[in-house]
Parts: structure tokens; C-alpha cells; sequence
């Protein structure tokens, strides 16, 4: 695994890494692989974020798609999770989202989503990249009309958008919130969804030009909401990143509230109403120690997984349990979704906050996260590869777990997503946990960068 297809699909920069040439090969085979065993014409939906580069790469992936015979249902613009839900709306047998996600405009990517709405097992994104690679052969070019088609979603944004406020049983009525939609895909749904359920929405970064995509602001750069929280007395701020599947929120004092204390929160509320399947809730080898504690303190089950929310799924599944997520804002509740949804999770959490009738600096409070230190160094894609084999970083890492002991864990991988090895420190004292860290990426960057 790994030629084309990382932790959340194919990603490179568009246009070169990631051409219309290799978008329209990749929707070529996956029309044929996932089409495998179909009765009838297979049926594709396709959606896309705010990019420059996201028309150009749709229309090279419907073009391939098309061209063996896949008929497509477009989107247009819309969050990562609309198109996992809209497949089984629309009983097409696949999704598309063309996206990268949180990364900046020149990025962009291709997420693939099976009939049922789940992110593709890796046998099926190997089936893919072996057509791709010419491996294994394409199947033969139909002619006349066995040609696909291609028809537009019109009522795709408010499908979606109804789903979500759906999943809310209690309105936001009262709550004063800044929504930041990163000027990506929750431009076309955040003001539907939240003014929807009688939230007074102050919508901010919902101005795309196909290159501000998470351009200081959404939810990798949360400094300008805080500020905008604070200075207008709000009650909370809300942050996604460009295709949406993320949240991460600021309380009423511009305090960053993140994943993990987002499933604190959410977590402690299922249990309590007797919501949370198994009492158990899943999480990923970078989720903070803070809430491994705050789970043994409440009688809950915590279940790590590697990095990325396709894994924390299938270990839901896998465990038939509903809840779970990752700290950098991927949030899953299983029984409205199938994937990390950030508009769905801050509709949920807002309705916690209103019900309950506490201020989100109070809710958080359950947990008390550990100090942690991540420092991200830029590799190539060779350095990453020999990240597992460099024995100078072996030693380091093996010396740096001896001097933490109990008090604390590194944990260091590569990106899934960008060109990067991340290393994360924490534990109980700070001060011990930045040097640790400074000290294992200063080894890394000098035997990879």
C-alpha cells in the first residue's frame, strides 16, 4: 500500500502530483473495481470543495468515470460527509469527493467511498492502484450508449443539510455562535444548517475564490475566531477545515476546545443517557493521555487505533460501538454517519451545550489534557520510507521512551496526508516534554530531511 493511496485517499498538488491524467486513470478504475459483480449500469456521486483545481479534477474523474460505462450523479460543492450519506440517499454504488481536506489551495485529492458509505478497505484501493499502475488491465471502452452520463444533484445541499439538522433533537435557540467555514465546502451548507436549528449564526470565512481554502482561518487556524468570539461576547466559535469532516471549537473565553475534549464532552452525555454503546468509545495512538485518564475516571472504555478516522470506524465496527474520533477534529457519531462529520459534531455539541444550559469552558472541564509537544518536520517521500529502516532514529526513539518511563509517551509517524513526520511528546511535566521532542525531531530532520 502507499503508491497513490494514503490514510484519506490520493493527495499531491494538482496539476502536477496529482494530474488530470492520474484523476481521470483513478475514476476509470474505480468504476471498474467497484463495479465488479454489478447487475446494471453502476452509479456514481461526485463531489467537490472550493479549489480552483476542484473543476478541473471532477471533470477529469467524471470523464473517466464515464468512459467505462459509470453514470454520475454530481454533487457540485459540498462537505466530504454529504457525499458518504447522499451515496446511500441516491443508492448509487459509490461516492466521490475531490478535497484535500485541511491542506492549503494548491493541494488537492480524491476520496473514494463505497455504496455503503464507508472510506474503501485497503483490498479495494490496492484493486485500484494495481489498474492504475497497469498492473492489471482495464476493462475494454464501450461505445454509444453504453456511455456513461452525467446528471446534476440539484436538492444535494439540502438533502444533506435536512439530514444534519435531523440529527438535532433540541434547538439552538438563544446560542450565539461563529460558525468559520474555512472558506471551503461548509460555505454552501453552515448557514442552512445552524440558522436552521435557531442558532443566532455569525457566519465567517464563507467567501471562497478557489484559493483562500484554509488560508488563515477553518480549522487549523482558530487565532482570528477566538479573537471574533471574545470581542462580540459569543457564547462559542466553531472551526472546519475545507472539505468539513473536521470541528474543533473556542469556549465563550477564546479557549481552543479540540477533538479530544469535544469527545470528552459528547462522550460523558451518551453515557449518561445511555447512549454509548458498550461504554466504550475509540480513539487513535495520538489521542491525549488526558483522555485516557478522564475515561478510567468515568468507567469508560478506550480503544486507540492507528492515526486516521477510516481506522477508528472499522474498529467501530469491527466492536459494533457508535462513538469515537480523533483529536484534530474528526468526529464520528455512528448512528447518523459513517465518517467524521464537523458540522454534525458541532450540531450535536451546540444542542449538548443548550440543553444542559452550561457554557462550553464548563462542559470541557471533564477532561484535564496532559501537556503535549508536536513538532512536524518536512521529509520526501524517500525520507519517509526510510524512517522505518533509519537505525540513528531507532536509538533515539528507544532512549527517548526509557527517560519518559511513566511519566509520560512519544509517539512519531508519517503523515497519511502531507510530506511530513510528526513527532508528539507529552506527559506530566512540560518542560521535559519539549526537550524530548526537540531532541528526537532535530535526529529525524538531520538523517531525513
Amino acid at each position: 500500500m502507499g503508491r497513490l493511496f494514503g490514510t484519506d485517499g490520493v493527495r499531491g498538488i494538482a496539476n502536477t502530483e496529482l494530474s488530470c491524467e492520474r484523476a481521470m486513470e483513478i475514476g476509470r478504475a474505480a468504476a471498474a473495481v467497484l463495479a465488479d459483480g454489478c447487475r446494471r449500469r453502476p452509479v456514481f456521486v461526485v463531489g467537490a470543495d472550493t479549489r480552483t483545481s476542484s473543476d478541473m479534477l471532477s471533470c477529469a474523474l467524471i470523464a473517466g468515470l464515464c468512459s467505462v460505462g459509470a453514470d454520475v450523479i454530481n454533487l457540485g460543492v459540498v462537505p466530504t460527509p454529504a457525499v458518504a450519506f447522499l451515496v446511500g440517499k441516491y443508492k448509487a454504488d459509490a461516492g466521490v469527493m475531490i478535497s484535500a481536506s485541511h491542506n492549503s489551495a494548491e493541494y488537492n485529492g480524491i476520496k473514494i467511498f463505497s455504496g455503503d458509505g464507508f472510506k474503501l478497505p485497503d483490498m479495494l484501493e490496492e484493486r485500484i492502484e494495481d489498474m492504475v499502475l497497469g498492473e492489471c488491465e482495464l476493462p475494454p471502452s464501450p461505445v454509444g450508449d453504453a456511455v456513461g452520463k452525467v446528471t446534476v444533484a440539484k436538492n444535494a445541499v439540502k438533502d444533506y443539510c435536512d439530514h444534519v439538522k435531523s440529527s438535532v433533537l433540541y434547538s439552538l435557540d438563544g446560542l450565539q455562535v461563529a460558525i468559520d467555514c474555512a472558506n471551503g465546502a461548509a460555505s454552501a451548507t453552515a448557514a442552512a444548517i445552524f440558522d436552521g436549528l435557531g442558532a443566532n449564526a455569525h457566519i465567517l470565512s464563507a467567501s471562497p475564490d478557489g484559493q483562500n481554502i484554509n488560508r488563515d482561518c477553518g480549522s487549523t487556524h482558530l487565532e482570528a475566531l477566538a479573537k471574533y468570539v471574545v470581542d462580540n461576547g459569543l457564547d462559542v466559535g466553531v472551526a472546519f477545515d475545507g472539505d468539513a469532516d473536521r470541528c474543533l471549537c473556542v469556549d465563550e473565553n477564546g479557549n481552543c476546545v479540540d477533538g479530544d475534549e469535544i469527545m470528552a464532552i459528547c462522550a460523558l452525555d451518551l453515557k449518561e443517557r445511555g447512549r454509548l454503546a458498550k461504554n466504550t468509545v475509540v480513539g487513535t495512538i495520538m489521542t491525549n493521555l488526558g483522555f485516557s485518564r478522564f475515561c478510567e475516571q468515568n468507567g469508560i472504555r478506550f480503544v486507540a487505533t492507528k492515526v486516521g478516522d477510516r481506522f477508528v470506524l472499522e474498529e467501530m465496527l469491527l466492536d459494533d460501538t457508535v462513538f469515537g474520533g480523533e483529536q484534530s477534529g474528526h468526529v464520528i457519531f455512528r448512528d447518523f454517519a459513517t465518517t467524521g462529520d464537523g458540522q454534525l459534531t458541532a450540531a450535536q455539541l451546540l444542542s449538548l451545550m443548550r440543553r444542559k444550559g452550561e457554557k462550553l469552558s464548563c462542559l470541557a472541564s471533564v477532561m484535564k489534557k496532559c501537556p503535549q509537544t508536536i513538532i512536524n518536520i518536512k521529509v520526501s517521500a524517500d525520507g519517509k520510507r526510510h524512517y522505518y529502516t533509519d537505525e540513528t532514529i531507532k536509538t533515539a526513539l528507544d532512549k527517548a521512551k526509557a527517560d519518559l518511563g511513566n511519566t509520560g509517551r512519544i509517539v512519531v509517524r508519517p503523515s497519511g496526508t502531507e510530506p511530513l513526520i510528526r513527532v508528539m511528546v507529552e506527559g506530566d511535566d512540560p518542560k521535559t516534554i519539549e526537550k524530548t521532542a526537540k531532541e528526537v525531531a532535530a535526529i529525524i530532520k538531520k538523517q531525513l530531511a
